[in-house]
């Protein structure tokens, strides 16, 4: 896409089509079976269904599938503005418990985008609309786009 076909874009519109771009690449949220639902500018929203292989020894969804469906939802938001983008730390609560079958949402919202830096929050929802987890990303631009710019 060329720099001229950026600059005919709105800022969502450049947000889906980096999104897509991202996602036609991401073998791992694929093979896990997530799904974008939504990109904006500074937002994303993903879901995954709990698969049996998801579960661990006490029978409940393995806090670090939550962690990756979280965190690839992160990186679809802090890489809306085509700017390449990586995490420098994240954290995360677990809430409650989740069982297998159930589907859980991702929502993530930019809270600060200050210089090269962003603050991000990332709600985990399970199927009746329960939090069963907070995640929190501190993102770092880096150099690139993920949809090459010409210049």
């Amino acid at each position: 896409m060329s720099s001229q076909a950026h600059e005919s874009l709105s800022p969502d519109e450049l947000a889906r089509a980096t999104a897509q771009a991202m996602f036609d690449a991401d073998t791992c949220s694929r093979a896990l079976g997530f799904e974008l639902l939504e990109v904006r500018a500074g937002y994303a929203r993903m879901r995954m269904t709990v698969r049996p292989d998801f579960l661990n020894g006490h029978n409940i969804c393995h806090g670090g599938l939550m962690f990756t469906l979280a965190d690839s939802t992160f990186a679809f938001a802090c890489n809306s503005y085509n700017i390449n983008t990586v995490a420098s730390g994240c954290s995360i609560e677990f809430l409650r418990p989740v069982h297998g079958g159930d589907v859980l949402t991702a929502e993530a919202v930019e809270q600060v985008l200050s210089g090269r830096t962003g603050i991000y929050d990332i709600r985990v929802t399970n199927r009746a609309g329960e939090t069963v987890a907070m995640f929190r990303g501190k993102s770092a631009h880096i150099k690139g786009h993920v949809i090459p710019v010409d210049h």
